[in-house]
């Protein structure tokens, strides 16, 4: 990584972690966004020359609200129809003690702010399109573009919603806030799915260079500890928690020292994380005893991860174990990418002709690289090598990210 590369990373990570605590301290989450936008601008032209500062969030977050100030002091001076229409929730005058408390302390204040961000994206008066779309914007940092390629829509179209969402949580009056004991049943399903949705974007970015993002890795897992110590016992988050902890685990080996992604059947399994795998195991286990065999999607999944992690080897792997879990997540999800996985992992079990009749029998993911590279491996297999060289140029045309496309390619270059 670049000296610039890095100073991006910086604001990137940081500038998030801003964000929450200036929709709490705003009120709006248009005006926040834009007003660490213009901060981490202004770092971009700062830092190179005057260095990063000790605490770079406190410098963000401080150069954030006085723009955020800047915007609302023009606001207040124009006549009070345009203010109107120009905004859709009103705007909290300056707060020095807030300042104060959250250069001295970012570390209580964020946790707590990421903790309110995620119940308001997740609100049930949105509709759960809406709390994904949000999410991925101010909790996973991904730009519109990023969040329409995957919803399969026009960027424009992307744009709207995620407008229309703001403009709900301002005229619902949303309260920024943890639930109280009595609403957080009803809201933990939605906040379960948008800390799966960020560890997803962590454990397979949207577009870029990266092969993980571990700082999303991160967050997910911290955002996950904290709903555990809100809602102790809740079977699901434990097993949410331990699927985040078994992915994470595995990083270490999911790159070659260039950089470049390594198969899971390639790995090697002495650089995974074993304290994580071992952890993830014991809260799995209490998941387990707290259900009593009854598993929820977050269950199923993480006994999968549990599949993989606890294997001594790829030739050791349960193939007929995890088909099967995956014919029970299929009994609660009809998710075409559950139906994929299934289908790769019949191919081990039953051969390459199985899966290619299952791979075949899905629909809805014409647009899926992985689909199309499950596909080429299946026909490779079966000695049908120009079939498999079409499947995986489809697949290198809609890889999302540079180093899947890479390995894409040196798949179809070994094949000719």
């Amino acid at each position: 990584m670049t000296p610039d590369e890095a100073l991006a990373e910086t604001i990137r990570v940081e500038g998030r972690r801003v964000l929450a605590t200036l929709i709490r301290t705003l009120g709006n989450m248009q005006l926040a966004e834009d007003a660490v936008q213009d901060a981490s601008l202004a770092a971009l032209r700062t830092w190179p020359e005057t260095g990063v500062p000790d605490d770079p969030r406190a410098w963000l977050t401080v150069t954030a609200r006085h723009k955020a100030y800047d915007v609302i002091r023009r606001e207040r001076a124009r006549p009070t129809k345009e203010i109107a229409a120009g905004w859709d929730a009103p705007m909290a005058a300056p707060d020095p003690a807030a300042e104060v408390i959250d250069v001295i302390e970012p570390d209580s204040v964020v946790r707590d702010d990421l903790l309110r961000l995620v119940f308001t994206c997740c609100h049930p008066a949105l509709a759960r399109e809406a709390q994904v779309a949000l999410s991925l914007r101010t909790l996973a940092g991904l730009d519109v573009a990023a969040i329409a390629r995957a919803f399969l829509v026009p960027e424009p179209t992307m744009a709207k919603r995620l407008v229309r969402a703001r403009q709900k949580i301002a005229q619902a009056n949303i309260p920024y806030r943890v639930p109280s004991d009595a609403e957080l049943p009803e809201r933990l399903p939605a906040a379960l799915a948008v800390v799966y949705l960020i560890a997803t974007e962590a454990h397979a970015p949207s577009g870029g260079e990266a092969v993980a993002r571990v700082d999303l890795e991160v967050e997910a897992i911290r955002l996950a500890r904290l709903l555990v110590e809100l809602m102790p016992g809740e079977a699901e988050l434990l097993s949410l928690l331990a699927l985040l902890l078994y992915t994470q685990a595995r990083r270490p080996a999911r790159t070659d020292p260039d950089g470049q992604p390594v198969l899971l059947e390639h790995q090697d399994r002495r650089f995974w994380d074993h304290a994580a795998i071992a952890e993830a195991s014991g809260l799995l286990a209490d998941a387990v005893r707290r259900t009593g065999g009854v598993a929820g999607t977050y269950q199923l999944q993480a006994h999968l991860a549990a599949c993989h992690s606890t294997a001594p080897s790829w030739a050791d792997t349960d193939w007929a174990r995890v088909v099967g879990l995956y014919d029970l997540l299929l009994t609660l999800t009809t998710n075409p990418a559950v139906a994929l996985n299934r289908a790769v992992a019949v191919g081990y079990l039953d051969g390459p002709a199985a899966a290619l009749a299952a791979l075949d029998a899905i629909t809805g993911l014409d647009r899926s690289h992985l689909w199309h590279a499950a596909r080429a491996d299946a026909l490779r297999q079966l000695g049908r090598p120009a079939e498999a060289a079409g499947a995986l140029r489809s697949a290198i045309a809609l890889a999302p990210t540079d180093p899947e496309r890479r390995l894409l390619e040196q798949r179809l270059s070994d094949l000719d």
